[in-house]
This record gives structure tokens, sequence and C-alpha cells, in this order.
């Protein structure tokens, strides 16, 4: 097996949304109704996560712990999370309308898997309301994957296999050693290394680098090399097989790992175990 059959790929930062803007504001300003102040960086930790997962993750985290029980007198639980859900859903909702262009370049990449017969699903982070608002603004610029499993959609999500199996179950695709995953957060990357699948970061259009193509483009070239080692190294850490630019470069992508195939290589994984 020395080709590619199936891409999986993440939604914002990685298909769409340059930078994954939409979710940062939600959970910053879901906090913030709560009396709680929290960074840009703050929510952009665990980004790729299940949201509940998410919100869990930023308010048990030291600095944030600390404010919530200056603010509340009380530690943050259980309830805290469904009540900044409850808020935080339909903020992200009303978000993605503003943060839901195609990034630059994946028209083209899409074309060029279509062409080639390599086969389009998707797992994403976002819950199945938030997926109700964005899918049918992506289909209106042509991303409309096979299968898009949600966050919520099974019992774990994200760094956790399940939603990478229901995909390949649904579209019938074997050996999860022939898919490759393209996301731009850690989470993402350990889903697809769980599920004994290629994973390929993106490094400049994610999480990681936080920025809007035009702000990308501002930067001078020393910044944006400082900002794509940066990336890569946290990609690569969570184990990614390759790190790129964004989703422009998936078909070399694809190229490097059907090499690597060709050389008797395979992803690892839960194949291997």
């Amino acid at each position: 097996m020395t080709s590619i059959k199936a891409v999986i790929l993440d939604w914002a930062g990685t298909v769409l949304d340059h930078g994954s803007r939409a979710p940062m504001g939600a959970f910053v300003e879901a906090f913030a109704r709560f009396g709680v102040t929290i960074s840009i960086a703050d929510a952009r930790g665990p980004m790729g996560m299940a949201k509940r997962d998410h919100i869990r993750m930023v308010g048990t985290s030291p600095a944030v712990l600390a404010a919530w029980r200056a603010r509340h007198g009380r530690d943050f639980g259980e309830a805290d999370i469904d009540a900044i859900f409850e808020v935080f859903e339909p903020l992200n909702v009303a978000a993605v309308e503003a943060h839901s262009a195609l990034i630059p370049g994946a028209a083209e990449a899409l074309a060029w898997c279509a062409a080639r017969g390599i086969r389009i699903g998707s797992t994403t982070g976002y819950t199945r309301p938030i997926m109700d608002r964005l899918a049918p603004l992506a289909a209106s610029q042509g991303f409309v994957p096979e299968v898009t499993v949600c966050a919520g959609d099974l019992a774990a999500g994200r760094p956790a296999p399940l939603q990478m199996w229901l995909a390949l179950a649904r579209m019938g695709i074997w050996p999860a050693s022939s898919v490759v995953k393209l996301d731009d957060t850690p989470p993402g990357i350990g889903e697809a290394r769980a599920a004994g699948c290629w994973a390929v970061g993106v490094a400049l259009s994610g999480n990681v680098a936080g920025l809007s193509t035009e702000e990308l483009a501002a930067l001078a070239p020393a910044e944006r090399d400082a900002l794509r080692r940066e990336a890569a190294e946290l990609l690569m850490r969570a184990g990614a097989h390759l790190v790129v630019d964004s989703i422009a470069d998936l078909p070399a992508a694809v190229g490097h790992i059907e090499a690597r195939l060709g050389g008797g290589e395979r992803p690892g994984g839960w194949e291997t175990c």
C-alpha cells in the first residue's frame, strides 16, 4: 500500500477561518460574562479539543482558576463548565459567519485531491449546532466533505481516536496507514496518531500563529520564519510526521508521505500495537 486513499481535514485554522479566530473570541467573551477575564493565550491553549473539554482546561488552568476563586469564592466545577458552554456555543455559532472564508489554496488543494481520487472527510472540535451554521457557508465555497464528525458525536473527543475511526468507518476507508489527517492543533495531531494515520500539521494558517491572512502577509520574513518554527516545534512535539505552512501545501505533503510509504514506512499508532 503506497498510495493515500483519503485525507481527513480539521475545519477552523485548517480549511477555513485563517488563524482560527472564531472560537478564540467566543471563549474570551463567554468567560467575561461570568466576571473572569481570560487572555487570548488562555483561550487558544487547548484549541482543537471538544469545547466542553476546552472550557474545563481553561477554567482549571492556574491563573484562571485563581481568578475564578477570587470572583466566585469557590473552585471552578462541572456546573460552571455547563453554564459557560451554554453561553459559549451560541457565541461561536454567531461568530463563524464572519470567519468562514476558505484559507488561500484550499480550493486548489481540494481539486487536486479530487483529480487524484483522494477522498475527503473531516473531524472537528466544533459541536453539531456550530457546524449546522458553518457547513452551508463552507459548501457555498465548494468544501463539502463526505463526512463530518463533530465533538459530542462520541463519548470522547480529541486526542482520542474515536472521531477519526468513525469517519473512516463511514467512508469505508482502510487501512489507517492510507489516510492523512491535516490539522492545526496538538489535540488534532494526537487524534491522528492514536488512530494510526499520518499526521500533518499546519503551522501558519492555524491556531498557533493565530493571524488573519492579512496579518500574516504583513509580517517581515524573519518574523514569519520565527512563527513557523514555533508552530512547527509544537506540532512536531505533539507527534506530527510533517508540518507545512497551510492546506495549500497538501499536494506536496501527500507526495512526501507516499514516498515514505513506498520506502516501507508506516505511521505507527494502534496498527503497530
